[in-house]
């Protein structure tokens, strides 16, 4: 599903990020606010996700089962989420049904009155989550990596917080959070459907707050940050590994060599280490690999289950790889067949709607501009193997290295 994007300025400083898809019959809707966990203050961290969750327990014209029914009565959908640097809410549904969504959403970030007698009760349903993520050794390994990688920076904090921090956040920390944080002049709104920009505009208008200026994160400083090694033992049978190699950020140039990177070592059957770990040594069920990145940094991450055995045998497998890649450079086919991997995925992510919001409210909030997706993958299409293997020479290096491991006692 192509589509030509574009951008406004609105009346109050925030940006509206548009997508026209005159054939859709569907419509998609999102708010970007850009703090997340990065800027939970100490002592507060969750704050940022517990503020995303109370959005939903009430407004000064909702209720919470009210911001449920008034979107599930004409077939439409609610969901927010919260990541290191951003938080979210996304609405979807019918065309014609625009109005309706922009104005729940819009309520729920501008007019949420965060009820004090939902606030413990949404505690106890986030401190499941928390136990939850914790007792799943595959999801909680992602936890200790960012330790590991982060420190007692902000973004070494789980996203969700702890069961102790989170008994610390009360009716006055989340409406402080709120009032800094969701009146951003920086804030971007997103919409893809069948409309046209001056009535999307006009929609807005009256439903918009006043805006504050932006609010700078905290920065993190690679040199003052040493990587380290996590490890939590428990009842379990099995390892789950993770490694991390510390990397640039999300506007590095390099950004799309690193992407190729990782798609060679562990996207897809025919990657290094799935060929390698798996199919050739029987050493895990499956690994995989990934790049993050951030603003001002960023990672390359492999993630593997194994049995406890084969701990050193992977780990040395993938360090040859690794090594491989930063002396060599990619084997004959592998930087051609990771280029139609992503140019595959690219255009199947984009076949809807809210794949087309996320898409253009995330360019404006992360790179200041709207990059199309045939742009991004012309910059990936040139990517050369020399600059893959520059990559993994530079950033694949003992002193980069994070470890994390849940292992049996």
């Amino acid at each position: 599903m192509r589509a030509s994007y574009e951008t406004f300025l609105t009346s109050n400083g925030m940006r509206l990020a548009f997508a026209p898809l005159p054939d859709s019959e569907c419509t998609a809707v999102s708010i970007h606010i850009p703090a997340g966990s990065r800027d939970d203050p100490s002592g507060h961290e969750g704050i940022a996700h517990f503020v995303e969750h109370m959005s939903f327990k009430g407004t000064v014209r909702r209720d919470a089962r009210d911001i449920s029914l008034d979107a599930e009565n004409v077939g439409a959908s609610l969901d927010a989420f919260t990541s290191e640097e951003q938080t979210v809410y996304e609405a979807r549904g019918d065309a014609e049904t625009l109005p309706l969504l922009v104005d729940i959403l819009c309520d729920m970030v501008w007019h949420s009155t965060f009820p004090a007698a939902e606030i413990d009760l949404e505690r106890e349903v986030i401190a499941e989550e928390i136990v939850m993520y914790q007792e799943a050794p595959g999801d909680h390994i992602t936890d200790l990596l960012s330790r590991a990688l982060w420190g007692n920076h902000s973004l070494g904090q789980p996203i969700s917080g702890s069961l102790e921090s989170i008994r610390r956040i009360d009716q006055p920390a989340l409406q402080k959070f709120a009032l800094r944080h969701h009146r951003r002049s920086d804030i971007v709104i997103a919409v893809a459907g069948p409309h046209q920009a001056p009535d999307v505009l006009e929609l807005l208008e009256g439903l918009l707050p006043p805006s504050t200026g932006p609010t700078e994160s905290p920065p993190f400083i690679d040199d003052a940050v040493p990587t380290r090694h996590e490890v939590e033992r428990r009842d379990t049978q099995q390892l789950q590994l993770a490694l991390a190699y510390r990397s640039f950020g999300r506007t590095d140039p390099r950004r799309h060599a690193l992407n190729l990177l990782s798609m060679i070592l562990g996207e897809g059957a025919s990657s290094r280490l799935f060929q390698r770990l798996r199919e050739e040594r029987g050493l895990c069920y499956q690994v995989s690999c990934d790049a993050s990145l951030l603003s001002d940094t960023g990672s390359l991450e492999i993630h593997a289950g194994l049995d406890p055995a084969s701990r050193d045998e992977a780990i040395r497998c993938i360090e040859e790889e690794l090594q491989d890649l930063a002396t060599h450079g990619p084997r004959e086919g592998e930087l051609a067949r990771a280029k139609r991997l992503a140019a595959s995925q690219s255009r199947a992510g984009m076949e809807s709607t809210s794949a087309h919001a996320s898409w253009i409210g995330e360019c404006i909030l992360h790179h200041g501009s709207i990059i199309t997706p045939a742009e991004a993958l012309e910059k990936a299409r040139a990517v050369t193997p020399e600059q893959v293997q520059a990559v993994a020479r530079e950033i694949c290096t003992p002193e980069r290295l994070a470890l994390a491991e849940i292992k049996p006692r």
